[in-house]
């Protein structure tokens, strides 16, 4: 090979040799290799796919050729996954995809010569006693970064970009780390059409199915006998929005999640029971709002009237940010673009 090698004064990262358009990526540890370049190589084919370059496993080696841009950022995502791989961390397929998006991501902003000495990547994380969360887009990163900094936080986008997901990390992550003495997750009880007189059973019982996926995220970050010694003791609260009337919420975590069935006064209401060393966090999606015809949504307002307050972060995200299956983005995709077409036609006829 004509290029030059260079050797990494760091045992962390691989041994590398370059030339223009090519380069070899040799790393020391066979196990993590292996682990790296997935079975049969299908995250090496995903590079391939996604980055439009060239990647063939030799041994413990690679060999990257393409674009010069492209085979840089294959070169920093796999030096990224080879490090968490070397923390006890695992490589699945979510993981290269999002280690793609931020290296693509991170080059829009970069001129040719920044990209080439930009050596790893950096992604936003959080982390509870029973796992570590790391952003897998770069919105999801900002988002982070948002709730580490911001006392109130919106959080709005399509279903599948992590919006809840994340925002109970976060609580749970602060819960432990006794920066807050609880958590209250709450949400409206407007979904899709449906009421609640029609649900068998008590309140507890008409409402539980409308904070299910609160108590999923929330399994998924504690262990569970914690959880439920939580909820009994009071110090992980999740209710109904209507049960926020009246109440201050002091030195807590509070999140109000599927915000766009919140009315404007549910919205005023909910944002006031903000307290002394609290922290709020306000998840929904927009384009999936489930009141009566003619009702405002109270996200909606809130994100126009708030934008630019001091204290306060408004993190977007969009269909591109989706990290579940890949055809939910698509999905997405395909219901925007109608809606866009519709209103378009409506405005013309006005």
């Amino acid at each position: 090979m004509n290029g030059q090698e260079l050797v990494s004064s760091s045992p962390r990262h691989p041994r590398i040799a370059s030339d223009a358009n090519h380069f070899i990526l040799t790393f020391e540890n066979n196990r993590f290799a292996s682990e790296l370049f997935g079975q049969f190589d299908q995250n090496l084919k995903l590079l391939e796919e996604r980055l439009h370059i060239d990647a063939r496993a030799r041994g413990n080696s690679v060999v990257i050729s393409g674009d010069i841009v492209a085979t840089n950022q294959a070169r920093r995502t796999l030096d990224y996954l080879y490090e968490k791989l070397q923390k006890g961390g695992s490589v699945e397929r979510s993981d290269v995809e999002g280690a793609i998006r931020m290296a693509m991501a991170a080059d829009d902003q970069l001129s040719l010569p920044t990209m080439e000495k930009k050596a790893k990547l950096t992604m936003a994380q959080v982390s509870t006693r029973k796992k570590t969360i790391i952003a897998r887009t770069p919105t999801q990163d900002a988002y982070l970064r948002a709730l580490e900094r911001a006392e109130l936080v919106f959080g709005c986008g399509p279903a599948g970009t992590g919006k809840t997901y994340l925002a109970v990390a976060h609580a749970a992550q602060l819960l432990e780390r006794g920066v807050v003495e609880r958590i209250i997750l709450s949400r409206p009880a407007v979904e899709a059409g449906e009421r609640l007189g029609f649900l068998p059973g008590d309140m507890k019982e008409k409402v539980d199915p409308y904070l299910r996926p609160l108590y999923d995220a929330l399994y998924d970050m504690m262990p569970a006998d914690k959880v439920d010694r939580a909820i009994t003791a009071g110090v992980i609260e999740i209710a109904p929005l209507a049960f926020m009337r009246g109440r201050t919420l002091a030195n807590a975590a509070v999140i109000l999640d599927e915000a766009q069935n919140t009315t404007s006064m549910q919205m005023k209401m909910f944002l006031t029971r903000l307290g002394e060393n609290s922290r709020m966090i306000v998840t929904g999606d927009p384009s999936q709002i489930d009141l009566p015809r003619g009702v405002k949504s109270g996200l909606v307002e809130a994100l126009q009237l708030l934008n630019g307050v001091e204290g306060i972060s408004i993190v977007r995200f969009k269909d591109t940010d989706v990290v579940r299956h890949p055809l939910v983005g698509r999905i997405v995709r395909a219901y925007d673009s109608t809606y866009a077409a519709e209103t378009e036609e409506v405005s013309r006829q006005d």
